[in-house]
């Protein structure tokens, strides 16, 4: 039997709830999923690590249903250039520690690292940055694939208006709804007033029953799970260890200021999309 052809053969049944251990995804450069970018303010899809298509438009409609229950740190030794696909040099998944894959870890702890110190990037901002890890999928298509969702920290932190907060106000907000974020359709949008790629939240909607259980189950599998850690390969570990030392900007998390109660009025569910229909709104023109 040739090995080419294997793969596209029925999974027998007891391996089909396997999940990829963690040796395969760390030889394999990562979780093997799909991710939605935010480069360049465009909403971007990623599939193994190539861009396979875009979507311009300005905000797009998702349910969250997973995330990191910790603050993910990462650095990059080198200064940032658009299009960079380079793994961080150190980075931890729970804000505490280097991870033990790190190619070049700063400090036993994150908290007294010389690059979580203020001026340690440019100006008086920390070198090392935060992030936010999301398992969404898309509000039209929710029992279709899951993406990770990597938010920066402008995205993360701060207080604004009801209808364009960060996600910290925007989780605390639902919390006091006395609703789940994963009852919900999200909209997620760019703030055309920032000047990097800065997303903001707002609720559009409550599911329905029908997607709220497939919002459940997508929680469950395994590209969920993958979707909340940061994961290098041992090749990319390689090539960060020969790379040359530089600092890239930081941002600081600020504090989330309380805000009044206020009612989420439910919407009709739109219509469901196929997996075609959502690919084909999806530009594939390079830049």
């Amino acid at each position: 039997m040739s090995n080419i052809t294997l793969f596209e053969q029925a999974v027998p049944d007891y391996l089909k709830e396997v999940e990829m251990d963690e040796m395969t995804r760390r030889y394999a450069g990562g979780s093997g999923g799909k991710r939605i970018s935010i480069r360049g303010r465009v909403f971007r899809l990623v599939v193994g690590g190539k861009e396979v298509s875009k979507n311009e438009s300005n905000a797009m409609n998702v349910v969250v249903v997973a995330g990191g229950k910790d603050i993910a740190r990462y650095y990059h030794a080198k200064q940032y250039t658009p299009g960079d696909t380079a793994p961080p040099d150190c980075f931890s998944n729970d804000g505490v520690a280097p991870d033990a894959s790190a190619s070049s870890p700063q400090s036993d702890k994150c908290e007294t690292c010389p690059m979580n110190i203020k001026g340690s990037g440019q100006g008086n901002s920390r070198a090392c940055r935060f992030q936010q890890r999301l398992a969404v999928v898309l509000a039209e298509y929710i029992d279709g694939d899951v993406y990770e969702l990597a938010l920066p920290s402008k995205s993360i932190f701060g207080r604004a208006e009801l209808d364009k907060m960060p996600f910290q106000q925007y989780a605390k907000y639902v919390g006091s709804q006395g609703r789940n974020l994963n009852t919900l359709v999200t909209e997620m949008r760019f703030d055309t007033d920032s000047d990097t790629p800065k997303l903001t939240f707002r609720p559009v909607r409550y599911l329905t029953r029908e997607e709220w259980v497939e919002a459940k189950k997508q929680a469950e599998t395994p590209e969920a799970r993958n979707a909340l850690k940061i994961i290098v390969s041992p090749q990319a570990k390689k090539v960060n260890e020969l790379a040359a030392p530089a600092v890239e900007v930081a941002q600081e998390p600020e504090p989330v200021k309380r805000t009044a109660k206020k009612n989420i009025e439910p919407a009709p569910a739109p219509a469901k999309k196929g997996f075609t229909d959502i690919v084909s709104e999806w530009s594939t023109d390079d830049e």
